[in-house]
This record gives C-alpha cells, sequence and structure tokens, in this order.
C-alpha cells in the first residue's frame, strides 16, 4: 500500500472502518520500519520523488506512518472526489507560499484527471483569497489601533516640569533669592 492507494477512494464491499483496520494489522504484522520504507519507495515511483517532509517523517517511521494514515483516512472517508481534493490542497499549499506542497498536489492532482485550465483557475482563486487575507487583516490591525492610537493618547515621551506635573508633585519650588550685603572694607 502507498500513499495513491491511500489518498483515492478504495470501491470495496468492505467498510472504512475495516479497510481502515485492515491497513492496521498489516502495519503491526510488518512492522514500523518496513511499512515506512515501502510506503516511501511507493510515493517515489507514483510521484517520481518523495517530498522532504515525507523524507524527515521517514526517520522516525510511526511519525510517517500516524501522518500518512491520517491524510489517507481523510482522503478516503471525503464526501469530495479525490482530483477536488488535490486541487483544494495545491491551492492552500499556494496560499501559504510553499512551492514543493503545490507542486506536489497539482501532479497529484492531474493524475486524478484535472486539467491544465481547472489546475490554472483553482491558482488563480487562492491567490484572490490569499490577497483578500492579506488585505483583511490589515484593515483589521489599522482599525484596531488607529481607534486606540497609544502614541497619539501619550503625545509621545513626558519631561522636566510636564513630567512633574503629570506624576502629580508640581514644579518644585524655588527659595527666593535676597539682596547680598554689601561688603565692608577694612
Amino acid at each position: 500500500m502507498h500513499e495513491g492507494d491511500m489518498m483515492a477512494k478504495n470501491v470495496s464491499a468492505q467498510s472504512t472502518k475495516d479497510q481502515f483496520e485492515d491497513k492496521l494489522a498489516l502495519i503491526v504484522k510488518q512492522g514500523a520500519d518496513v511499512t515506512a520504507e515501502e510506503w516511501l519507495k511507493a510515493i517515489e515511483i507514483e510521484y517520481g520523488k518523495v517530498p522532504l517532509v515525507f523524507k524527515r517523517m521517514g526517520e522516525r517511521p510511526e511519525v510517517l506512518i500516524s501522518h500518512l494514515l491520517y491524510k489517507g483516512t481523510v482522503a478516503q472517508t471525503s464526501p469530495l472526489d479525490p482530483k477536488y481534493v488535490e486541487l483544494i490542497s495545491m491551492a492552500v499549499g499556494a496560499a501559504l507560499k510553499c512551492p514543493h506542497c503545490t507542486g506536489y498536489h497539482m501532479q497529484a492532482a492531474i493524475k486524478m484527471g484535472a486539467t491544465r485550465e481547472e489546475v490554472l483557475e483553482v491558482i488563480l482563486l487562492s491567490g484572490m483569497i490569499s490577497n483578500s487575507s492579506v488585505l483583511a487583516n490589515a484593515y483589521r490591525i489599522i482599525d484596531d489601533k488607529l481607534e486606540k492610537c497609544i502614541p497619539c493618547e501619550t503625545k509621545g515621551p513626558v519631561r522636566g516640569a510636564a513630567a512633574e506635573k503629570a506624576a502629580g508633585k508640581g514644579p518644585a519650588k524655588k527659595k527666593p533669592v535676597g539682596k547680598a550685603a554689601p561688603l565692608k572694607r577694612k
């Protein structure tokens, strides 16, 4: 079993839960190291290379296996067509500015029947939403900060007598200066 098998919907008389339990039984039977190695080889055969994320996860087979099981089960039980799951994944990768995610999921979407026009449309939509997100986030920050402009309210740093007055001390009182006594000459 490999990534492609996990992403594709299995048409089977067996329930999704039973299929999942069969996967788990096979993993237990052959062990995590063998399973991870087989899945990485299958991914490389299907996609031409193994994504770096999977390679690093493969250094800890239990992490790779749990990730791919989760990913595969979500895809397997999704009411969406696998092609659309991959197009959505590609859009998210593009929006997150992850070229490897975008490329990987674009390849997967094409393998599942996506056309060039669909790929380009999804990228256009993800760019539009990303741009809207940037603008909406920035405008909310501006609205929040301009309503409560902290530097405007404090009018900058306060120094000298103004600082004493702001602290409630008031200016220091000066002693009156008297006339000096005339000098006597001897």
